[in-house]
């Protein structure tokens, strides 16, 4: 067998033109299967070509419906496994549940490490990610994790930009280190979002802390869920008296009133990456733009496939 055939890249149905994107680096054909539904909503799934041997990559980020698309995952992961696949790497653009991380309250679940136990239990051999939410999450799996930032795509956007006098923000002191990064990467100067939390999903934001005054501000976070905290902080910094303000973010989650809000407020662009799809109205809202992350995720799939260093990918 080939090297070429020994590398299938099989993909459900949450991100498919991110990972056909992904085959077209590679130049490779993607994966066939067939995947529908009873009449009762559960998922029949079948492999429909011969994974005996092979190099298995499996693309699905489990974002919007998330409990669908783990599903997806785990049936697609047990079916390469009982069809011999040698090895199987699940590769996850976004990791869904990634923000429940830790146990902060009395009697809740830790379920970032459930579900990545649901993944190994499953058969998964290996896991490809992006920007996790926490670092320490790679901590939970016992089996290789490949944590790849979409650090890179990012840059390269704000360099286009061209903005003069640019400053770096981080939204709130959970992403200092990940704005610091930037800044560095940017040779930028950083500041920082005082922000409380009252209960999740709402948030207000108390003062800035960093010079700002006629600055092209880039607020830079992990994901942008409802946006009210990326909308706060742009207001913010506009009172503190910066010139412009822009966003930069890996996962475009954009639910509830994510895109109306980001549509009336005073960010001039919110850029994002392709690991979720964007949904009609995000496209047509005319202030989000998406950058693919396609490359990015071929390369680390050449390097697990060849057995080659993936170290440079992370920077």
């Amino acid at each position: 067998m080939s090297t070429e055939s020994r590398l299938k890249v099989f993909a459900g149905s949450a991100n498919r033109a991110l990972a056909t994107e992904i085959c077209e680096h590679l130049e490779i054909e993607p994966g066939r299967l067939s995947l529908t539904r009873f009449s009762d909503g559960e998922i029949h799934l079948q492999i429909n070509e011969n994974v005996r041997g092979t190099d298995v990559f499996v693309v699905q980020p489990t974002c919007t419906p998330v409990d669908q698309h783990i599903i997806e995952l785990v049936l697609m992961l047990d079916a390469l496994r009982r069809a011999s696949a040698k090895r199987i790497t699940a590769v996850l653009p976004y990791y869904g549940y990634s923000r429940q991380d830790r146990k902060d309250r009395p009697r809740v679940p830790i379920s970032a490490k459930a579900v990545g136990n649901l993944l190994v239990a499953t058969g998964v051999d290996r896991l490809l990610t992006l920007d996790l939410h926490a670092n320490q999450i790679q901590g939970f799996f016992d089996i290789p994790v490949d944590h790849l930032y979409g650090r890179p795509v990012l840059v390269d956007y704000i360099r286009e930009l061209e903005l003069p006098n640019v400053t770096i923000v981080s939204p709130d002191a959970g992403g200092v280190e990940r704005a610091r990064a930037l800044a560095k990467r940017l040779k930028a100067p950083l500041a920082i979002i005082d922000k409380r939390r009252d209960r999740p999903g709402v948030s207000e934001v108390m003062h800035v802390i960093g010079g700002v005054q006629d600055r092209s501000c880039v607020i830079i976070d992990d994901l942008v869920d409802t946006a009210g905290t990326i909308v706060n902080a742009a207001k913010a910094l506009l009172q503190a008296g910066a010139e412009g303000v822009y966003a930069v973010a890996t996962h475009a989650v954009l639910s509830g009133p994510a895109v109306d809000r980001i549509k009336a407020s005073a960010l001039r662009e919110l850029a994002v990456t392709n690991s979720i799809p964007l949904s009609e109205a995000a496209r047509a809202s005319g202030r989000i733009r998406q950058l693919s992350v396609a490359r990015l995720l071929a390369e680390g799939i050449r390097s697990i496939h060849s057995e080659s260093s993936i170290s440079m990918l992370f920077e």
